[in-house]
């Protein structure tokens, strides 16, 4: 662009310029991390959201497209410490420019991810995680060792559910920090002595809720390995369900919250009495069962039995054989109604043909002196006399002039 400022220049147009600077920012600031204080969070109906980021001197605007939001683990609010990561682009109707939020983390939560996740890999490496390193818990643990804060709400979530589960097992509490620099040796220790002097069949480590920074002690190198050698099980019960410590994959077992963990390891009195209830159960249905089956074996040799198994043998022959003889039966019927049914058509065609029937409904045979029929007037015409056959007699000869004359 050219900045000479000559008055028989011609002036740019404001959308010129904005190209200008819209181009040169989005050639230069391609990718950019930038951290500050999240403000004036304005959601739209579209799913984008539009906020400010800013510092003690200056404030840039920012946009998180939908599909971006989406992939947030948490909800963008006012004065959250954040790093984002975009491109600089230029809003041309304003004529501002605005980043355009590629990714979004928590600041300094970003850092502590990326350690753990480091020395998650590293550990799990060396095999401190491995399944097969696993101990079985307890069934019937006599004595549970709990290493925790003594004043916090995790030791007295584990103290009301072993009390009202489990009351006969002995809790021995194993006071430590869990926050703060000196938690992670307090760990360590506490785990030491519940091994040296068998506080326990098995170990509870726990402590409630917290932020990220708050359960770094549970995620802290010498405590994970410190749980990996316990000779005793330990159950981690780190936080909330959604909370996760490094200890937590070291641990024999993970329970997602202190009660869960007292559950665990106390097996209830009603449950107990109730597995020996239905157990017991079991064994008169299974011996009720025999003495049924024994009696349906003895039962088959009975006179009414065997009676019943000699009719279920004979019936399907005899059955067979009223079958036959009802289809003989039926097949001779046939063949006697068919016979007779021949033998009427039979008489009535030999009595159509008949002579007699047929002289009687007024027909006459006509001869000559040699008895032979004469069947056309021109025989009858050149014999000298005929006779004339009626169904009740004849008569004739009778001289045929006509013959004669011919």
């Amino acid at each position: 662009m050219d900045n000479d400022l000559a008055p028989d220049k011609r002036p740019f147009t404001v959308s010129e310029v904005t190209q200008a600077i819209k181009a040169v920012l989005e050639r230069g600031f391609r990718s950019v991390r930038v951290e500050g204080e999240v403000s004036n969070v304005r959601p739209a109906s579209s799913g984008h959201v539009y906020f400010s980021l800013k510092d003690d001197a200056s404030s840039l605007s920012a946009v998180l497209f939908r599909n971006r939001r989406n992939t947030l683990d948490f909800e963008l609010a006012d004065g959250d410490q954040v790093v984002l990561s975009g491109s600089l682009s230029v809003y041309p109707p304003r004529g501002s420019y605005q980043i355009i939020v590629e990714h979004i983390e928590k600041s300094g939560e970003g850092q502590i991810l990326r350690m753990l996740d480091e020395r998650k890999r590293r550990l799990a490496g060396e095999g401190l995680f491995d399944a097969d390193k696993k101990q079985p818990l307890p069934t019937f643990p006599r004595r549970v060792a709990v290493i925790t804060s003594p004043t916090g709400a995790a030791v007295r979530d584990v103290l009301h559910v072993m009390k009202r589960r489990a009351a006969g097992v002995d809790v021995c509490i194993v006071p430590t920090p869990v926050q703060g620099e000196a938690a992670a040796a307090g760990i360590v220790e506490g785990l030491q002595q519940a091994n040296r002097h068998t506080l326990g069949d098995v170990i509870i480590l726990t402590r409630g809720g917290g932020s990220i920074e708050d359960l770094l002690a549970f995620s802290e190198e010498s405590v994970v390995r410190a749980v990996a050698a316990s000779s005793i099980p330990v159950i981690s019960a780190v936080g909330h369900e959604i909370d996760v410590a490094l200890c937590d994959y070291a641990a024999d077992y993970r329970a997602p919250t202190p009660s869960a963990a007292a559950e665990v390891v106390c097996a209830s009195r009603e449950e107990l009495f109730g597995t020996v209830v239905n157990l017991g159960h079991s064994i008169v249905r299974a011996f009720l069962d025999k003495r049924d089956r024994a009696r349906l074996t003895i039962r088959r040799f009975s006179t009414d039995e065997l009676e019943r198994s000699l009719r279920y043998i004979l019936q399907p022959g005899q059955q067979r054989l009223d079958e036959a003889i009802q289809g003989l039966s039926h097949h001779m019927n046939e063949r006697i109604q068919n016979a007779g049914y021949r033998i009427r058509v039979s008489k009535a065609t030999i009595e159509a043909a008949d002579p007699a029937h047929i002289l009687r409904r007024g027909y006459a045979i006509v001869r000559n002196q040699d008895e032979e029929i004469l069947s056309t007037a021109d025989r009858a015409r050149r014999t000298a006399a005929f006779t004339i056959d009626f169904h009740d007699g004849r008569i004739g000869p009778i001289p045929n002039k006509d013959g004669a004359e011919s």
